[in-house]
């Protein structure tokens, strides 16, 4: 029997990719809106890239907010505020504004906690840019504050070994990955940043909740469907 190439579409792939876009509906019908359109965008084939809705990530999971919290902004406000500090004074009391930036942290998104973002990007790296600054108040102390985004990035790709389940339709391991080996779907990257956000270090406030991000990329966003590029998985 001759041997199967990279180029070679059997049956069961197309099954496979019928399947797939019973997923990419069943899961907009079950509010698992990210999940529908990146398995949409993966089948439509392009490669482009697509831009994450950080503030809709934020808002959605608590556990992925708390993660940002911790390990990018309580994690170095000590630090910053210091630095801030240090550079007023060396400037003789006038306004300063430094930029800062945290490395990269591995976040996953769990299937119990949250199926949406698991099938959406389950894993991704996130970090936060931003611009301290200090000036004199009112009173003439210095105050020190934070502008700051919150950055995720990721690669959609189905890696031997990952099936997935929603609703009654199951893809068992290794065949979402194998629409990518025969060209019927494309892997690509993904990345966002949320809304800029204000946070006074050292006053003590707690750190600011996500922008809200309304109904963006919802089943009731009238723009949605344009945004996504539309394509042959109708939804």
């Amino acid at each position: 029997m001759r041997s199967r190439t990279a180029q070679e579409v059997e049956w069961n792939d197309w099954v496979t990719r019928t399947k797939m876009q019973g997923l990419v509906v069943a899961a907009d019908a079950g509010d698992l809106n990210d999940a529908s359109r990146h398995m949409k965008h993966y089948l439509d084939n392009t490669g482009t890239p697509m831009e994450l809705p950080v503030d809709k990530m934020l808002t959605d999971n608590k556990g992925f907010q708390t993660h940002t919290e911790e390990f990018h902004l309580l994690a170095n406000a000590t630090a910053w505020r210091q630095q801030a500090l240090a550079e007023y004074e060396r400037n003789g009391g006038r306004a300063v504004a430094i930029p800062v930036e945290t490395p990269g942290e591995g976040y996953y998104f769990s299937e119990t906690a949250d199926r949406n973002w698991f099938y959406a990007v389950g894993g991704a790296q996130s970090n936060v840019t931003g611009v301290v600054t200090v000036e004199a108040g009112a009173d003439g102390k210095p105050v020190v504050g934070l502008d700051y985004q919150v950055n995720v990035w990721d690669r959609y790709n189905w890696d031997q070994g990952k099936g997935v389940t929603i609703g009654k339709f199951e893809i068992p391991d290794g065949e979402p990955s194998q629409q990518h080996k025969v060209g019927l779907a494309q892997e690509f990257n993904m990345a966002g940043s949320s809304s800029v956000q204000h946070y006074e270090l050292g006053s003590g406030a707690a750190v600011p909740a996500p922008e809200d991000p309304g109904r963006a990329g919802e089943r009731s966003d009238p723009g949605r469907h344009g945004r996504d590029g539309g394509g042959d998985v109708d939804r």
